[in-house]
């Protein structure tokens, strides 16, 4: 009878694990091949999902099998129902990530899972289509949650609905749940606790369209009830220059600047400010996780030429015909946002209408998820340029190869050709110019192009690798083991350490390496896993790599350990006749067959490894036992360690006959059994031996090389004090300047040899904008691994000179100084986004925290959480800003 914990029993049939996995693999499959709008999914909890994972995934001849897993479990990812939660449908705790917290099934995989195990609750999203050019399916996770204030009686409901339901839609709810007629229901945007648009009942126009957000307040007035006939006093929630709480007379308990008590609505008109009003020290008002984007914003917002742009009038630039750009729609809401923030005083801004038409073009930023400030502002930059490009058509250039012109003649040309179709304030005080030079490995082919930049990508170059020292053992006892120190990757994989080891020791096609770490003599650990992760690996660890023929692995074998232990005589052996040996250097590893083993055989096996160990007495240069670390009076190729003396022979011979003693032991090394030539040994997964030494066998062997285990990576006095040292702004330019080859996947087709080749790549710049800017690259991402990197930048706040990496001698200035900085805070996915930004009129700095603004000291604007540094250059009349800047906002 089948056991129900192994199998599952549905209507009669049996369903293995396997047949499971199978079966939800084509229900996923079929799902996404015919994906349409409102198509549901459902939200499962990662935990149980990847206990059900281990169910079916394991092997079938697994020796301890994962457990079937009991009833879908979801409480884990929900929040605790609200008394004042009148809806029925489960809802998710904030801030889960996909992948991570939850998973997202098709409603048939979802129907599949609860007729095999029940349990729940369920929890359904529908699928929306989203994007203004390109259309993109995603779920909707998190459906917008509205407050609604019923104004009769001040109470409050939460009304749920997806962001692409209509306002019609709206009304139809609300009405429904109040038992009102939508003739007499009027519903009113009320953000802030502040009336403002009514809403159209007959409106088609989504919610997200209508720029409403996650948890904002809605308000409902119906004909005939005393409160229609006045409006709710809204709430003056001041937000005070240092974020600190505001009393009634308009001053902060926190700062002595005085708070100006002017409060527009975010759809009134800009007013102008008045004398002695300073602009540019609004807030934005967090909308959900916009953290990210409210960063990017205060950073453009204090960039001098793009500001004066914008209080402009900048109407005649606007190219609504551009197919790659949004119809000139987001640099007018990008404007009219900094109008706002630029003539609001100090009050915060919502940012509710850029936002919804960041979504409408950019659906990758819609929703309430955390996202990547940089990323956001490589989309605005771009889109903002392709909206105000004055190239209405652009015209088609062939561009002409370089025929080993000048440099400054090809780039000047590039240059003109890039300005003849890309013509904009962004281009004009953004973009900057590189050299891009590829060498071909084969015929030596030199291509030489200069592109245009927008922002520089720098890596961070002590922690994009690491060093690590592995010691080869050469199981066919033909060489010497040998350490390699070697660079990978950080983050990398143990196929990573493989590659790197197998080109350092120049490991045949027919070979392969096993890593071990050694700890106590013993082997703690294989690394047979080839995306294993690097990090399991300590700079203190001690691992080894066992070099072996292909041939030598495979079905039908097992792995043979030899130990090694010398005989240290205690009080207890005259009394139990028992030994205690201590064990020391490098244990063996190799392959044998798991078929007729004896004694005799690993008696082969340990003369094979042991022969390159022999030591031959007939140099006086001998030093213990070695000379210039190589066997004396042998020949040996200094680059490999390989033996080829004749006495070999003689010395592998004579080792057949060994006077070693060997014992089988176990995992622990403790429980020892003789083992003679003649013994039959039944070999498991792993045997393991040891091997005893005595005086005679170290002065016939040079043990030595199995003690001296190197660690990974030994950390010297200087290199110590070198490593607790900052990274400097100017190494990760020259990091991202270096000499590189392309990756396996980045192949560069050689005009010369007519193939792909993996060609080296060398930037320079050679053209720099008025505005700079720096990306840190924090953030690693890789199939098996996200990480974030916190390591502290030096980065220059005056005088940044790029001189000597400018290839281009024009007699420009290359000095910089930084205005503004986007920071990140913590880790991937719950992390913050702030930002610092300088008033050039009065020449100090402020902290942007969404809607917290407070003056901060200089000395304070540098931190490992500086993510994206803003420099204008130094005399290029970028100094204009705040007082100098014209505030005609008509």
């Amino acid at each position: 009878m089948t056991n129900s914990t192994d199998f599952m029993v549905e209507n009669n049939a049996v369903f293995t694990p396997e047949e499971e996995r199978r079966i939800v693999s084509e229900l996923t499959t079929e799902s996404e091949d015919n994906l349409k709008e409102a198509n549901l999914y459902f939200v499962i909890s990662k935990r149980w999902y990847t206990s059900w994972q281990r169910y079916v995934e394991q092997p079938t001849n697994e020796s301890s099998e994962a457990p079937r897993p009991g009833p879908i479990e979801n409480n884990d990812i929900l929040e605790s129902a609200k008394a004042d939660d009148t809806s029925s449908d489960p809802q998710l705790r904030r801030l889960l990530v996909e992948g991570e917290d939850y998973v997202l099934v098709p409603q048939q995989v979802w129907e599949r899972l609860v007729q095999w195990y029940s349990g729940g609750p369920p929890i359904p999203r529908k699928l929306i289509c989203q994007g203004f050019y390109s259309r993109s399916f995603s779920v909707e996770v998190y459906p917008l949650c509205l407050m609604l204030t019923d104004a009769r009686d001040k109470s409050t409901t939460t009304i749920r609905l997806g962001k692409q339901a209509s306002i019609r839609e709206l009304y139809e709810k609300v009405c429904a749940m109040k038992g009102v007629s939508q003739e007499k229901a009027h519903i009113w945007d009320y953000f802030g606790k502040r009336k403002g648009k009514l809403l159209d009942p007959s409106s088609n126009k989504s919610l997200e369209e209508s720029s409403l957000n996650m948890d904002q307040d809605i308000l409902l007035e119906v004909d005939g009830s005393s409160s229609s006939q006045y409006a709710l006093e809204p709430s003056r929630s001041l937000v005070t220059i240092a974020g600190g709480p505001t009393l009634s007379n308009g001053h902060s308990t926190t700062s002595k600047l005085t708070l100006f008590p002017k409060i527009s609505s975010e759809d009134d008109s800009p007013s102008i400010l008045g004398k002695g009003e300073r602009g540019g020290l609004a807030g934005l008002s967090n909308l959900g996780n916009t953290c990210f984007m409210n960063s990017a914003l205060q950073c453009l917002a204090h960039t001098p030429p793009i500001v004066e742009y914008f209080l402009q009038d900048y109407s005649g630039d606007l190219n609504k015909d551009n197919p790659l750009g949004m119809r000139g729609e987001l640099a007018i809401e990008f404007g009219e946002l900094l109008k706002k923030l630029w003539s609001s005083g100090r009050n915060a801004v919502a940012p509710r209408s850029f936002k919804t038409k960041l979504a409408r073009f950019a659906p990758q930023f819609s929703g309430y998820n955390q996202h990547d400030s940089q990323e956001l502002l490589a989309f605005l930059l771009d889109g903002l340029h392709e909206d105000l490009n004055k190239v209405k058509r652009k015209p088609y250039i062939e561009l002409k190869d370089s025929d080993n012109r000048p440099d400054d003649e090809v780039a000047e040309e590039r240059w003109n050709y890039h300005k003849a179709r890309n013509d904009s304030v962004i281009v004009n005080v953004c973009q900057g110019q590189y050299k891009s030079t590829l060498v071909c490995p084969v015929c030596g082919k030199i291509s030489i192009t200069f592109d245009p930049f927008m922002y520089l990508s720098l890596p961070l170059p002590s922690t994009l690798t690491r060093q690590m020292t592995v010691t080869v053992f050469y199981c066919d006892g033909s060489r010497l083991p040998m350490p390699y120190t070697v660079t990978v990757p950080k983050h990398g994989s143990c196929r990573d350490l493989i590659t790197a080891l197998g080109t350092a020791c120049c490991l045949n096609d027919d070979e392969s390496l096993l890593l071990a770490e050694v700890y106590d003599h013993k082997i703690f650990r294989y690394f047979e896993n080839p995306v294993e992760s690097l990090n399991l690996i300590k700079d203190e660890d001690r691992i080894v790599a066992y070099r072996l023929n292909k041939m030598q692995k495979g079905t039908g074998k097992a792995k043979l350990e030899i130990l090694h232990g010398g005989q240290e005589r205690s009080v207890l052996e005259s009394v139990r006749g028992s030994r205690d040996i201590k064990r020391f250097g490098t244990p063996f590893v190799t392959y044998v067959n798991t078929e007729l083993l004896s004694g005799s055989d690993i008696d082969a096996v340990i003369s094979g490894f042991l022969s390159p160990l022999h030591k031959v007495q007939a140099s006086s240069k001998i030093q213990n036992g070695r000379e210039n670390g190589h066997l004396p009076n042998v020949a040996v190729d200094e680059t490999s360690g390989t033996i080829s003396d004749r006495d070999t022979e003689m010395a592998e011979a004579s080792d057949r006959e060994l006077t070693f003693r060997i014992f089988l032991t176990d995992e622990r090394g403790l429980d020892l059994k003789p083992l003679k030539s003649d013994s039959p040994v039944n070999p498991g997964i792993v045997t393991r031996v040891l091997v005893e030494w005595n005086e005679g066998e170290h002065e016939k062997y040079d043990s030595s090389y199995l003690s001296n285990l190197p660690e990974v990576y030994k950390t010297s006095f200087s290199a110590k004090k070198t490593r607790q040292e900052a990274i400097s702004l100017f190494s990760c330019l020259e990091a991202f300047l270096a000499e590189e080859p392309l990756g396996p996947d980045d192949m560069w087709f050689c005009p010369g040899c007519k193939e792909h080749r993996q060609a080296n790549k060398k930037l320079d710049l050679w053209k720099l904008p008025d505005v700079l800017v720096f990306h840190l690259k924090r953030f690693t991402y890789s199939r098996y691994l996200k990480n974030k990197i916190d390591t502290f930048v030096n980065f220059p706040i005056n005088d940044l000179d790029l001189s000597k990496y400018v290839k281009n001698k024009n007699g420009q200035s290359y000095l910089y100084e930084l205005y503004a900085v986007s920071n990140h805070y913590g880790g991937l996915g719950g992390g913050h986004y702030t930002a610092y930004a300088k008033l050039i009129d009065d020449n100090k700095w402020y902290h942007f925290d969404d809607s917290h603004v407070s003056s901060v000291n200089e000395s304070e604007i540098k931190s490992s959480a500086a993510y994206v540094l803003f420099y204008r250059r130094v005399g290029s009349g970028t100094e204009t800003q705040s007082g100098e800047m014209s505030t005609d906002l008509d």
